[in-house]
């Protein structure tokens, strides 16, 4: 197990004990090293919206999808996320997206 993986176990350890704002810290660290460590994006997007934070929430979300962009997951994780954070226009947007991928037509 790479270093960075087991930074992002420990992140994912410190989200499931209830510590978001641990689990966010040691993410960005992740990031910080690995800007295209995919898995951290991800669940830094869902913590960081859990927090309220959702422009940095958004901002990570969008990352997945740049990373991943034929993984209609990714845009679904997005819609997701910026339907919680109120960008509803965003969310459906997203989700046409996701669509499209898994229908072929990215």
């Amino acid at each position: 197990m790479s270093p960075l993986d087991q930074m992002y176990d420990e992140a994912i350890a410190l989200k499931v004990a209830g510590n978001l704002e641990g689990a966010v810290a040691k993410l960005r660290e992740v990031v910080g090293q690995d800007p295209n460590h995919v898995l951290s994006h991800s669940a830094l997007a869902v913590s960081l919206q859990k927090l309220g934070q959702c422009d940095d929430a958004i901002k990570h979300a969008t990352r997945v999808t740049e990373l991943e962009p034929r993984d209609s997951f990714s845009f679904t994780q997005l819609s997701v996320i910026c339907q919680r954070c109120g960008k509803i226009p965003e969310a459906e947007a997203a989700m046409e997206r996701a669509r499209q991928v898994r229908m072929g037509m990215s």
